[in-house]
């Protein structure tokens, strides 16, 4: 072998650094497929978690698990195919891992611009789907645990603001209304006080009742889920 020929191939090796580099990112992906992908089929199989949703929330049919199935799925070949392509240098499994990550970057990029240009066709669906929640909350534990989550998480309540749960039966401000929790919220629509060690499931109780001036009005998120995430304002007095 010539010096010209050798000085070729020894420029054509793969950096040790970017090899391992990209063998430690896809062990991570790899990873995280295989826990989405079990978790969705041990929802599916055993306990049937969020089996009822579809039907509560008008889903069409659609059981939230199989979006985890599928996601973990893609992201487990996804991650198996960047290892093994990385650790072995195998040509293949490389260009069908960057193949299928550029048609998953084309896939967002035009979900993004459709998301822009039906905008508000998507946010009359989003307050159509959150609303359909609010009535469903106490249907369904589990659909329960996901609202006090979201609610939680993005620090919003209702689809609009506090007054959406009016629409469930238990939070509704009706005289007829025989629950505890009417005119109030559930505790995640509340403002946690860092102070709390002990979470406060009764801090909702009697937010909405007009003329309540018997105790302090509670913080409560008055953002809607569906106005936008990340943003509320305390509510500091009674309405009127």
């Amino acid at each position: 072998m010539s010096r010209k020929e050798h000085l070729k191939l020894k420029g054509a090796e793969v950096s040790c650094c970017v090899k391992y580099l990209l063998f430690g990112f896809n062990i991570v992906f790899w990873l995280l497929g295989a826990a989405f992908l079990g978790i969705g089929l041990w929802a599916w199989a055993e306990k049937g978690v969020l089996s009822n949703i579809s039907s509560i929330t008008d889903l069409g049919g659609f059981d939230p698990v199989w979006l985890f199935i599928v996601v973990g799925g893609v992201m487990f070949i996804l991650g198996f195919a960047g290892c093994i392509g990385a650790l072995r240098e195998n040509t293949v499994l490389l260009k069908f891992f960057s193949v299928f990550l550029g048609l998953i970057f084309f896939l967002e990029l035009t979900a993004g611009i459709l998301a822009f240009v039906f905008k508000d066709w998507i946010k009359d669906q989003l307050n159509f789907f959150i609303n359909n929640n609010v009535k469903a909350y106490r249907d369904d534990i589990d659909l329960q645990n996901l609202i006090d989550f979201a609610q939680e998480y993005w620090l919003c309540c209702g689809a609009h603001g506090p007054n959406d749960w009016n629409q469930n039966i238990y939070f509704n401000c009706t005289e007829l209304n025989p629950s505890r929790e009417r005119c109030g919220v559930p505790f995640s629509c509340c403002i946690k006080d860092p102070a709390e060690d002990v979470l406060n499931t009764q801090c909702g109780y009697d937010v909405r009742l007009q003329g309540n001036h018997l105790f302090p009005w509670p913080p409560v998120s008055a953002a809607g889920c569906s106005v936008g995430t990340g943003c509320w304002l305390p509510v500091l007095s009674p309405p009127v």
